[in-house]
């Protein structure tokens, strides 16, 4: 079976606009979350989110380009533009290369626009671009467009396990010689009026601060951005003298088919068992798991009580990195993925901010308010949706 390796990492989140400064921030133990600026958010109950400051698309993007550009693709572009360069890829790829991008809401604010146009603003009419700026697969599509990638391309839509699901996909894609390069993670734009008053609708957002598997947590906070990586099958890579950053080494995928919202405990442990099966490892072989950790008091207690499933009373450290750049559903799979390559490329676990100390329903290794210095083989990174999915990566050291 083909190896799938990482040879490019691209982002754009509440933490930096680049690798390289999130990649500083995860090292800082800095976080995201702050005061929402947003028109409208005022009226909000929940006032606190991890958005992109300071985001310019006229610098980024021709003018002529913009009005077919949400965010949610903007960020996307910019993350894959800077996965492709670190990888070195030159030229376009055509069949030999593919997009697989998850999102929950696609182009969330183009909807908010343009509703408020109509219903607010009194205006009988809408942009007729509104439709190719909010289908969820833009960001994939405009991908591909720009970098000349004609294989399979397409977008994934479940929920928060969006990125890890489409990582995992365009794995397996690779792995069948459907194609030789993929660019797979996820993009999200939801933080504006309508997209934050839809989750204070579900009880579960924080007012202050996200503190996964603390003691006095009280639910998740909203972020956006893009993480793009650059899957490469690893004799391609090779053969054109690519730097491999980590390997891919397994993903496992299950539904929980139980209840639309409530997690569930066996899905997320026959998906952290099938990823080790797929990639080949025991649990004793992990060194670190980054946490699908959201900060709400139901999934930290349900997600605790798989990884003792799994791993027994002897599990591995553990930490969310939601406590720093937010909960960017369809795309936090992504950066999530991303703060895993760089604890094996730095030996450096990233922490988890907030805590304020252990929950006994919640006993586990929790690397807590700074990184943690440690060399680890493998390590697991979980992703568990509403509506029951679940999606889990493995990566593993390059060699």
């Amino acid at each position: 079976m083909r190896r799938v390796v990482v040879t490019g990492l691209g982002t754009v989140n509440a933490l930096a606009h680049d690798v390289p400064g999130t990649f500083a921030a995860f090292r800082e133990a800095r976080c995201g979350i702050e005061p929402l600026t947003f028109r409208e958010a005022e009226r909000l109950t929940m006032r606190i989110g991890a958005e992109v400051r300071d985001w310019r698309p006229e610098d980024r993007f021709p003018a002529k380009d913009l009005p077919l550009l949400d965010p949610v693709t903007q960020f996307a572009l910019a993350a894959g533009a800077e996965a492709v360069a670190m990888a070195g890829l030159t030229g376009d790829l055509g069949p030999r290369g593919g997009v697989i991008l998850g999102t929950a809401g696609g182009g969330i604010r183009t909807w908010e626009d343009s509703y408020r146009a109509v219903h607010a603003e009194g205006k009988t009419r809408v942009s007729p671009l509104v439709v190719p700026r909010l289908m969820h697969n833009a960001p994939a599509s405009h991908l591909s467009i720009r970098h000349g990638l004609t294989g399979p391309v397409l977008a994934v839509s479940s929920a928060c396990a969006s990125a890890n699901h489409a990582l995992g996909l365009a794995m397996q894609l690779i792995r069948a010689g459907a194609a030789e390069v993929m660019l797979a993670g996820g993009s999200e734009a939801m933080l504006c009026f309508g997209g934050v008053k839809a989750w204070e609708g579900l009880r579960v957002l924080a007012p202050d601060a996200c503190r996964p598997f603390s003691r006095g947590r009280k639910g998740l906070v909203i972020g956006d951005g893009a993480g793009v990586l650059v899957l490469e099958a690893e004799d391609h890579a090779r053969a054109r003298g690519a730097r491999v950053l980590a390997e891919l080494a397994g993903f496992g995928m299950t539904a929980d088919a139980a209840d639309i919202v409530a997690p569930g405990g066996d899905g997320a442990v026959r998906a952290m068992r099938a990823a080790l099966a797929d990639a080949g490892l025991e649990p004793r072989d992990i060194g670190y798991i980054n946490a699908h950790g959201t900060g709400t008091l139901a999934n930290d207690r349900a997600e605790s009580a798989a990884i003792l499933e799994v791993f027994g009373r002897q599990a591995p450290p553990v930490s969310s990195t939601k406590a720093m750049h937010g909960h960017a559903i369809g795309a936090t799979g992504a950066l999530e993925a991303i703060a895993c390559v760089q604890a094996l490329i730095e030996d450096r676990l990233p922490p988890t901010l907030g805590f304020l100390g252990p929950d006994p329903e919640c006993p586990l290794d929790i690397i807590a308010g700074r990184a943690r210095q440690v060399r680890v083989q493998a390590i697991l990174s979980n992703a568990f949706a509403f509506g029951g999915l679940n999606a889990v990566l493995a990566f593993r050291r390059a060699e």
